[in-house]
Formats: structure tokens, sequence, C-alpha cells
């Protein structure tokens, strides 16, 4: 398979790759059961647990500063894609908009299809991470997270979520889908920190 999918990274990228991990020459799919297919009318973002109680729709969040970026994509599996080009909505710009106990340490990511992931409140608030809606300039085709996702980018793309439909602000941590079933409860690509 290294060769005809994937490479190793050569010296002029062996600071922007992890260790452990291959560059892909395509963007793999990897996902436990079938994509959501979930339409743009219908789509909603909940803000629930330690923070005010609020519903967004699509066109709330369209309504939002929109931004570019261009980011690295570390998946748990040892495949690596850089330079990978969204089009989103900083998170610091949704946090604006969300008032949180400060009691809350940590958060669930919800997701269409029961998909669930953890991360602490400090990983979250990154001023780099963002819900993406465009992939390479086109809408985000489900199978990579369509509508919408989270991009955490110092963190296994397992940690940016498919599917995204809400935020779960949280006391202490909770494990979501892949946190228990083995998986590193942060997941940092430089520290490995790939199972628990």
């Amino acid at each position: 398979m290294l060769g005809k999918f994937f490479q190793k990274p050569g010296v002029e990228d062996s600071e922007r790759v992890p260790p452990g991990q291959h560059l892909t020459k395509g963007f793999p799919v990897l996902t436990y059961g079938a994509a959501p297919q979930v339409s743009i009318d219908t789509w909603e973002f909940k803000v629930s647990g330690l923070a005010t109680a609020k519903t967004f729709t699509w066109d709330d969040m369209m309504a939002l500063p929109q931004h570019e970026f261009t980011a690295d994509f570390h998946c748990v599996t040892r495949w690596s894609k850089l330079d990978v080009k969204w089009t989103g909505i900083k998170i610091s710009d949704l946090m604006k908009l969300i008032e949180v106990d400060p009691k809350a340490t940590h958060i669930m990511e919800h997701c269409y299809g029961g998909y669930t992931t953890n991360l602490p409140l400090v990983d979250f608030l990154k001023e780099e991470n963002f819900l993406a809606f465009k992939l390479f300039n086109e809408p985000l085709p489900p199978e990579h997270g369509g509508p919408m996702r989270s991009i955490i980018p110092h963190l296994y793309a397992w940690k940016s979520a498919k599917w995204i439909n809400g935020l779960e602000f949280l006391e202490r941590e909770e494990l979501g889908f892949w946190e228990r079933n083995g998986y590193h409860t942060r997941g940092e690509p430089w520290a490995e920190e790939r199972y628990s």
C-alpha cells in the first residue's frame, strides 16, 4: 500500500508530519457506519449543558463571518494530508454568541448519526479551530462530514467531528464514542496519543 496510496514524508515536510504518519495521495474516508444524509433546510446546531440553551439554524451559521482555512489533517490510522483547504466559521466567532457557565471545563461534540467526541474546553477554544462547510471550495460532502464538521487541527482527526449538530458544555470530562472504545481521551498527534 505504501507507494500506491501513501508515501513517507520528505525532509521538507518532516517538521509538519507527526511521528508514525505517512502522507496520503488522496483523502481517505474512514467512518463507523453509513454517512448521515442531512439537508441544510433541516440541519440544526444545539447548545446544551453548562451553557444557555440555544439552537442555530443553517442560516444563522451562514450569517457569521466566513473564512478560508488551510490546515494539515492527521488521522489516528497513521495517514496525514497536508494543506487541506476549507471554508468555515471560526469557533471563536461562534463562541461570542454562546453564554457558558464558568464551571464548564469540557465539551462534548454531538453529531447526526449519534457520534460524539469529547474535548477539554481549552483545546476546543484554540483560535485555529473552526466549523467547516466547504472542502476545496465545494460544499462539504457527507462522506467528509457534510454539511458541517468541526476541524481541530492540533489533534487527531477523530476529534474533528463529522456531521456536527451540537455542543454540550460539561463540568468534567465525559468520554465520546471512540474514547469509550479505547482511543486516547485527548489525541495529540505529536505525542502519538492514539489509544488509552
